[in-house]
């Protein structure tokens, strides 16, 4: 029997323009897109999976955007209601979570494979990873395995999608090594219009025509073999909306009875995505020497001393969806993306170590003629040059202060101490604040040297303030720490006088204007 159709049924978490907070089905986020806000979830994953899902659905509804111009005529005259209710009136039996033939998003027919007289299903919290205790690293809401019970259905649809486009590799399987999802540790990231109907149009990145006739999400796709599970099926993505809802585990969700909630599921490897020169809209890219060009992931540094990495310019690296927004609003300001969310995961072999969703404002003129992404890409080199005399004044603390003017210490404990000190965390937290300013700020009108001078004074105080804080904790120490805190000073000293006469070098510019 089937239960629960996902264009009907409640289940995407959406703030109204008003604030008020809602879970509609598939076709009402359509229709009422703009009295949406927003998508709003706890979970940064669930947020970007469900924009891919809709994006893919746009895609196959609109049969389009194949050029600029199809896409400023979407934006300008809204997404055609018709166009989706015939869509979906057509697709309507593949969105059921629950049916024999067409389980939404899953495999049909599958079931676990006994071992030792027993088949293996899995327990519901293997969907998510803020449950998971076997793939979540740190103190995530773990969920006890033995005893995690049951959730309601609109809950499942949710992880269910989230978990095919963010699924970890690793592990054996019933159908052998689980892949992991195409962009599953990668950096995604979503322009924001004035409500979700322009949010989703900004990201509709227009396809070349004949990928287009060809891409098929999952739901339009006939039902995979277990067989060709078996066989470690791989291939490349169709299009966007086929990647957008990769098959990246082969699930089956397992009903109880009529309410159909869910405690257990099958779960096993998917279809493996041959990525290789596949480029996801969502994505921003680098150029690694040896293997060429390759998706940005969250590090140890904060994303925003990357910022310039979202920006568009010739290279063709930032996210299309970015450069997609600038084009697609220079003629209607108005409507213009203000700010971007940056979404995604960091991983550690199968294990997750975190999540994260971030938000930036996005800098005005970035359709213009000026190299926005230069002009911040300079700002934070600034920044970074700067910290280097931070750097050299905490490992000459240090090594002092180990040493005791007795011995050199040993590089590890020099680095092990540094660690220990929160000059360098200080600095770049206070830049942070300061950085989401400039940004804020940062208008077509403003001239970037006004900006840099601006920035470097932000960068000036923030070294100041770092070091002194460090100064203060040493001050009441012993001789070896005042001695140690005098002699790497200087490099914090000559570092305040190079910018303080680059300050001065910029300003008489800025008073002309």
């Amino acid at each position: 029997m089937s239960q629960f159709n996902l264009l009907d049924e409640p289940w995407i978490p959406v703030r109204f323009v008003d604030g008020q907070r809602k879970e509609l089905g598939i076709r009402d986020v359509f229709l009422r897109s703009k009295d949406v806000s927003a998508i709003e979830d706890p979970s940064p994953l669930v947020v970007a999976a469900l924009h891919r899902l809709l994006l893919a659905i746009l895609y196959r509804a609109l049969e389009g955007p194949t050029e600029i111009a199809q896409a400023k005529a979407l934006f300008r005259d809204g997404i055609p209601a018709p166009r989706i209710e015939e869509y979906l009136g057509k697709w309507s039996a593949r969105f059921w979570l629950f049916d024999e033939k067409y389980p939404f998003y899953q495999v049909a027919g599958y079931v676990p494979r006994e071992k030792k007289g027993q088949r293996e299903w899995k327990a519901w919290p293997v969907l998510a990873a803020e449950h998971n205790a076997d793939n979540a690293k740190v103190l995530f809401d773990h969920v006890e395995i033995a005893a995690a019970g049951s959730i309601p259905s609109r809950v499942a649809a949710k992880w269910l999608i989230a978990c095919q486009t963010f699924a970890l590799g690793g592990g054996n399987s019933d159908f052998g090594y689980t892949k992991g999802a195409p962009s599953a540790t990668s950096v995604m990231a979503l322009p924001l219009g004035i409500h979700l109907h322009d949010t989703l149009l900004i990201a509709l990145v227009p396809e070349n025509r004949e990928v287009l006739a060809k891409d098929r999400p999952i739901w339009e796709q006939e039902p995979i073999s277990i067989a060709s599970l078996e066989s470690g099926r791989a291939r490349p993505p169709l299009g966007i909306a086929d990647l957008y809802t990769w098959l990246t585990r082969s699930i089956k969700l397992n009903p109880e009875g009529v309410g159909a909630n869910v405690s257990e599921l099958a779960f096993a490897s998917g279809v493996a995505c041959i990525s290789e020169g596949v480029i996801d809209p969502m994505l921003s890219y680098r150029i690694d020497e040896a293997k060429g060009k390759l998706p940005l992931r969250f590090g140890e540094r904060g994303l925003w001393r990357q910022f310039d990495s979202l920006l568009p310019d010739a290279s063709d690296l930032a996210p299309r969806v970015i450069s997609h927004a600038a084009a697609l609003t220079r003629e209607s300001s108005e409507r213009a993306a203000r700010s971007v969310m940056v979404l995604g995961q960091a991983n550690d072999k199968a294990k997750i170590e975190y999540w994260r969703m971030e938000r930036f404002a996005l800098p005005g003129g970035l359709g213009g003629d000026r190299n926005i992404r230069q002009e911040i890409r300079t700002l934070l080199a600034d920044a970074e040059d700067a910290q280097h005399s931070l750097w050299a004044a905490c490992r000459s603390f240090a090594r002092d202060l180990l040493g005791r003017g007795e011995r050199d210490p040993a590089p590890k404990d020099v680095i092990s101490f540094m660690e220990q000190m929160s000059v360098n965390r200080s600095y770049w937290s206070i830049l942070e604040s300061r950085f989401h300013e400039v940004l804020r700020n940062y208008t077509v009108h403003r001239d970037s040297e006004d900006i840099q001078w601006d920035w470097l004074k932000s960068v000036r105080d923030a070294i100041s303030t770092a070091w002194e804080q460090h100064r203060v904790s040493v001050a009441t120490g012993d001789a070896w720490s005042i001695r140690a805190l005098v002699k790497a000073e200087g490099f914090v000293v000559r570092e305040l006088r190079d910018l303080n006469a680059r300050i001065e070098k910029l300003a008489p510019a800025r008073e002309s204007r």
